[in-house]
C-alpha cells in the first residue's frame, strides 16, 4: 500500500534526522504515527526567516502576509491533518500587487530557488476537456497508460524536511470541469489519475491559487479615483480596503462554486499598491537588477532624483508593481544597456581598463542620474562603501 510505504519512509527519515543520543522513551509506542517528538518538527525552515524574506519582497500587503505567517507556524509545528494538504490559500485581488511573487518568494525561502515550485497556468485550460491535462487521459484514449499530467511531481511533493509549493495561477480562466477536478486535491490531498494506475499525493504541499476575479470592477473604480473622482471615494484607508474586499468577495462568490470555496483554508485579499510602497518596490527592482549586473562585473548606483522619477511616472494603482517595473526598465535598464554597448572597452568581455590599485578587486561602479531632462550614466572610481545601495 502506498500509504504504508510513505509512513515507513517517513519513519526511516525521522530516525536518520534524530540524534543517536536521544533514544525514545520506553513508555512511548514507536509505531504510533501521530506521536509528538518532544516538540521537534520535521520541517527545517524557520517561520521568522521566511516571514522576513516575504516582507522584503512583497510591499503593501501586511494583512495577507500576517495570515501566511500564522499558517507557516502551524505547518512548522507539524500538527495539521495528515490526510489534507499542509495549507490551501486563495490569493485574490487586482493585477500587479504581489500574488504570484509571494509564491516565488516562498519557494526561494524553502528551496533556495524562486522557480522551485509546481506551477500550472490555468489560462491554458480554458476548455472543459483540458481536464485531462491535470488528471491524465481517460482509459481508451491516447496516453492513458503513460499517466501524463501537467503536475510537476518532484516540485509538488517537496521533501521530508521541506514542503512542496504548488501554484494554480489565474484560477478563474480555467473551465468549470477543470476546477471540479481539483476538489479532491483540496479536500484529501490526493489526485488519482483517470487511468486508475497512478495517484498524486499533495499532503506535503502548500497549495496556492491566484485569481483576478473582480479586478475589472476594481480597475474601473481606481481609474475614477485617479482621474478626479476622489470625492466619491472613501478617504479612510480601512474603509477603502473594506469596500475593495467586499467587491472581491462578491466576485469570488459569483465566479466559483460554493463547494470549491469551502475547501480553501485562507482567502487572502491583496489590495492595490499604496503610494507609500513605491520606494520599496523600486528599491527591490534595483537590487534584482544589480544581481544580474554582478555577473557582468558591474554594480549600479542610482540617484535619488532618478529613483523619484521612476516612482512618480510608474505609479498606477490599476496595474501595481508591473507599471513600476516597466518604468524602471525604460528609465534605468535601457540607459545602462546603451552605456555598456557604446563603450566596448568597458564591457566585461573586453580587456579590463586600468583601475586604481584600491579598486582592483572590486566590481566596476556605474552611476545613473536624471539631469537636463535625460538619464546620464557614467563610470565612477570609488569603493562600494562610499555609495548607498
Amino acid at each position: 500500500m502506498p500509504f504504508i510505504n510513505d509512513r515507513l519512509e517517513d519513519q526511516a527519515l525521522r530516525e536518520a534526522l534524530t540524534p543517536a543520543a536521544s533514544a525514545p522513551e520506553p513508555s512511548r509506542s514507536a509505531s504510533s504515527p501521530g506521536e509528538s517528538r518532544l516538540g521537534a518538527s520535521r520541517f527545517l525552515f524557520d517561520p521568522e526567516t521566511v516571514s522576513a524574506v516575504l516582507r522584503q519582497r512583497i510591499r503593501g500587503q501586511p494583512d495577507a502576509l500576517t495570515q501566511i505567517d500564522r499558517e507557516l507556524t502551524r505547518v512548522k509545528a507539524d500538527i495539521g491533518e495528515p490526510d489534507r494538504p499542509l495549507a490551501v490559500f486563495l490569493l485574490a485581488g487586482p493585477t500587479g500587487v504581489g500574488k504570484t511573487e509571494t509564491v516565488r518568494a516562498l519557494a526561494e525561502a524553502f528551496h533556495g530557488k524562486a522557480d522551485a515550485f509546481c506551477r500550472v497556468d490555468m489560462n491554458t485550460l480554458a476548455q472543459d476537456h483540458y481536464t485531462a491535462a491535470i488528471t491524465g487521459a481517460p482509459p481508451g484514449y491516447v496516453g492513458s497508460k503513460e499517466g501524463h499530467s501537467l503536475i510537476d511531481e518532484e516540485a509538488m511533493r517537496g521533501s521530508f524536511s521541506r514542503p512542496g509549493v504548488v501554484l494554480f495561477d489565474e484560477l478563474e480562466k480555467a473551465g468549470p470541469e477543470v476546477l471540479r477536478s481539483l476538489l479532491g486535491v483540496l479536500d484529501t490531498g490526493r489526485l488519482r489519475l483517470t487511468s486508475g494506475q497512478k495517484q498524486l499525493d499533495f499532503r506535503n504541499s502548500l497549495i496556492f491559487m491566484t485569481s483576478n476575479l473582480g479586478a475589472a470592477d476594481l480597475a474601473r473604480h481606481l481609474n475614477r479615483w485617479q482621474t478626479g473622482w476622489r470625492r466619491f471615494w472613501p478617504r479612510s484607508e480601512p474603509v477603502q480596503q473594506a469596500a475593495l474586499r467586499q467587491r472581491v468577495e462578491r466576485a469570488l462568490d459569483l465566479g466559483l462554486d460554493p463547494e470549491f470555496l469551502n475547501r480553501i483554508d485562507n482567502v487572502l485579499i491583496y489590495y492595490p499598491l499604496p503610494s507609500e510602497a513605491r520606494p520599496g518596490v523600486v528599491a527591490e527592482l534595483l537590487v534584482q537588477f544589480n544581481r544580474r549586473l554582478r555577473s557582468k562585473g558591474w554594480q549600479l548606483q542610482v540617484s535619488r532624483a532618478l529613483m523619484s522619477r521612476v516612482e512618480r511616472k510608474g505609479f498606477d494603482a490599476r496595474f501595481g508593481a508591473r507599471a513600476l517595473k516597466r518604468q524602471f526598465r525604460q528609465q534605468v535598464e535601457v540607459p545602462v544597456a546603451q552605456f555598456l554597448l557604446e563603450r566596448p572597452e568597458l564591457r566585461p568581455d573586453s580587456a579590463k581598463p586600468k583601475m586604481p590599485p584600491q579598486a582592483e578587486s572590486e566590481l566596476r561602479q556605474m552611476y545613473c542620474d536624471w539631469q537636463h531632462g535625460r538619464v546620464i550614466c557614467r563610470q565612477v572610481w570609488a569603493r562600494k562603501s562610499e555609495y548607498v545601495k
